[in-house]
């Protein structure tokens, strides 16, 4: 046990070496920003990918002993000045979970760690995202078969948790680039076929927001519905960029800054034109879903953004220094 022990501190010394060497601050600096959605109370065999508290909690811890944890805002600041620390690092959140402050925010004030909030407005006080309606009726539709011939799909066998999830994935793939009026009314004839009970208390509460923010955590826009903005006309896109940031504002009684695009790939789910759309609305900047790290070079509009996924320590950080060589793609990075 005791080599064991020795062997993992070595290998983090030597990680966080490489991490100073690959992403040294200063002119030479780059910045990695963290994609998180949700942590869990506990584990979730269905809800792969997520961590739990005592997962995050080991994290946070990592990322606190070895890099330099930063505001977004400052971050971008400082790599503008060209005053970066070494092995600098973001924490964001998309969507606006409640675990996000029920289970989260404790974790980050415990290790005194700053993070960025991207929250969807029309999900606040009771909604349900529409990936978690489909993900929530194939996890608790009884029997061993499931019939999806009402959405357009074929009857297929959930016996396991696996098959559900699977079957979940189908359909949120297919469904994901519909414009929202139409996913919506997919989604209803799912419910109607398939009525299963919803967790209301899924998303934030507008109290759970203003906590957030009271705690000093930065809040930023993420549309009112979460569309694929690729998916819509442009005074459409254009509403829910500008009016996910006027109701956030009206809500904390703050400017908010910074934008995450929904879904977030360059070229795909968003283009140039939306970049622009996020400029007019009056943000400083905006994030991605492309991985790689932040350089002074960067379109302070199409921000890059990863999250090692690893569940072993030390794999994680390795996974996060060697994304400090990764360079993000960008939407018509000719027009940028």
């Amino acid at each position: 046990m005791e080599n064991e022990l020795v062997a993992m501190n070595l290998s983090k010394y030597l990680l966080k070496l490489l991490g100073s060497i690959l992403s040294p601050g200063g002119r030479h600096g780059s910045l990695a920003i963290l994609i998180y959605h949700r942590v869990l109370p506990r584990p979730d065999s269905f809800l792969r990918g997520i961590p739990d508290a005592d997962q995050f909690n080991n994290i946070l811890g990592l990322l606190a002993a070895h890099f330099n944890v930063l505001p977004l805002g400052e971050a971008i600041e400082r790599l503008q000045s060209e005053d970066l620390p070494p092995r600098a690092v973001c924490i964001s959140f998309d969507d606006g979970y409640a675990d996000n402050v029920e289970i989260a925010l404790p974790i980050l004030q415990c290790h005194e760690l700053p993070a960025t909030f991207f929250v969807v407005t029309g999900y606040l006080d009771g909604g349900v995202m529409w990936n978690d309606i489909v993900l929530e009726t194939m996890r608790k539709a009884p029997g061993s078969m499931i019939d999806l011939s009402p959405i357009g799909f074929d009857n297929y066998p959930i016996k396991t948790m696996q098959d559900r999830y699977t079957v979940a994935e189908a359909v949120i793939k297919k469904i994901k680039y519909l414009s929202p009026d139409v996913r919506q009314k997919t989604l209803d004839k799912l419910q109607k076929a398939l009525p299963v009970e919803m967790n209301r208390q899924l998303m934030m509460s507008t109290g759970q927001l203003q906590k957030l923010h009271k705690a000093g955590m930065m809040i930023g826009g993420h549309t009112v519905s979460h569309p694929i903005l690729s998916s819509q006309d442009q005074d459409a896109a254009c509403w829910e960029i500008k009016e996910g940031k006027r109701i956030l504002e009206s809500l904390i009684d703050h400017s908010v800054d910074y934008f995450a695009y929904p879904n977030g790939r360059p070229g795909e789910d968003y283009t140039y034109e939306h970049v622009q759309l996020v400029k007019d609305c009056g943000y400083k900047g905006a994030v991605t879903t492309a991985w790689g790290a932040v350089s002074e070079e960067d379109d302070l509009f199409q921000l890059p953004r990863f999250t090692p996924w690893d569940r072993g320590l030390s794999r994680y950080m390795l996974r996060l220094v060697l994304n400090y060589t990764r360079k993000g793609a960008k939407a018509n990075d000719s027009l940028a």
